[in-house]
């Protein structure tokens, strides 16, 4: 039987302008803002405050992704996010919500309960049920290149040609949603800056975003405050690297891509209003 959620998956102005997704962890170990939000009340300050400065999806996590972060399992995952997930969509039914999980239990149970998205770092990759998932509920699926997990992936940052590499395996997991029917339509591509790439590779990914335009699904790009910036800016506070960040989803505007994962939505919202304003006609 097929699923399909009620909620029209998209954001407003989708693909027409640059989409903003605001990113809540509800871990106590992610790198920029673990712990941080950890109560109903500073979890629903953070929405509303998202949804007035301009946030088109919310992307709910309880299991982080940061180089060297444990993997807490499916049962965890789901008593950290369900009971946030109900809260949100109770006081806010309209708003779009995002996944971040690799894990099929905690997809199934997500979507079940008013998700929108699921979006894996993995693309399917560790979890391969999580297709079956995405594709009997027919909801929008974020694909993203990585290798390994998070307590290896530093070590796996060696290509020939990172370009080409990251294409093909992207490629490859397109292909694998695909004979799962989950539709071309829902499909929506992330290259994985900072997942297994250095900053050289971040780097050759970012001044190449046409090259996986040309792949003719969605781009998405999630840097906001990763480690590569900080090591640009001999920045170690993830939290003082919202500047860098802005200059990325300048050049996200610039190259037309689809939507970009922030952490500061109020000062992203506002420069991609300029931006735009300049690069999009």
């Amino acid at each position: 039987m097929q699923i399909t959620n009620k909620t029209n998956p998209w954001p407003k102005g989708w693909r027409q302008k640059t989409s903003i997704m605001g990113v809540i962890n509800l871990t106590p170990d992610s790198f920029s803002d673990g712990g941080d939000l950890n109560s109903t009340k500073k979890v629903l300050d953070q929405v509303i405050h998202f949804l007035r400065n301009g946030v088109d999806v919310i992307d709910l996590g309880a299991q982080s992704t940061r180089p060297g972060a444990e993997e807490v399992g499916s049962n965890i995952e789901i008593k950290r996010l369900i009971p946030y997930l109900k809260l949100i969509k109770s006081e806010f039914p309209e708003i779009l919500i995002s996944i971040d999980t690799f894990n099929s239990e905690v997809a199934h149970e997500a979507l079940l309960n008013g998700a929108n998205w699921i979006n894996d770092v993995t693309g399917g990759r560790r979890d391969k049920k999580i297709l079956d998932v995405v594709s009997k509920f027919k909801c929008p699926f974020v694909i993203t290149h990585s290798r390994g997990n998070s307590q290896n992936m530093n070590e796996l940052s060696k290509y020939k040609n990172v370009l080409s590499e990251v294409k093909c395996s992207l490629e490859t997991l397109i292909n694998n949603s695909l004979e799962k029917n989950i539709s071309k339509k829902n499909i929506i591509l992330d290259p994985g800056i900072g997942f297994s790439k250095d900053l050289d590779q971040n780097l050759e990914i970012l001044r190449n975003l046409d090259g996986f335009k040309k792949l003719n699904f969605p781009i998405l790009i999630g840097a906001s405050r990763k480690r590569f910036i900080g090591e640009i800016l001999n920045e170690i506070n993830p939290k003082e690297r919202d500047i860098g960040t802005l200059a990325i989803s300048c050049l996200c505007s610039h190259f037309n891509v689809d939507i970009v994962r922030v952490h500061n939505v109020k000062m992203n919202s506002q420069i991609l209003k300029v931006a735009d304003k300049i690069y999009r006609k």
